[in-house]
């Protein structure tokens, strides 16, 4: 009686017993799912962007009133560069004009 004990207590040792295949737990499926979804995500988010771009909008139809104020300081700020070119093509120098 003695071996038939410990014959029995051999048999369900796991280390004698065959092991499952790795795709057999659920777990190694949870663990592989994670990242292969991200990946699956962020070709459609690539495919999205590339297909439909987005609009660039300019900031003149949002913002009428202040396209008129960004227009006339772009013209004094572009002044004395306007002047100096002016001055190097013709060798004329412009009479400053009196901002009164």
């Amino acid at each position: 009686m003695n071996s038939s004990r410990l014959t029995n207590l051999n048999t369900s040792n796991p280390s004698t017993s065959e092991s499952k295949p790795w795709w057999s737990f659920g777990m190694v499926w949870m663990v592989i799912a994670g990242p292969a979804i991200v990946v699956v995500a962020a070709f459609a988010t690539l495919y999205l962007a590339i297909t439909i771009p987005d609009p660039v909008l300019p900031t003149e139809t949002l913002y009428p009133r202040n396209a008129l104020e960004k227009k006339a300081k772009l013209e004094a700020a572009m002044a004395p560069a306007m002047q100096a070119r002016n001055h190097a093509s013709t060798g004329v120098v412009p009479e400053p004009k009196n901002k009164y």
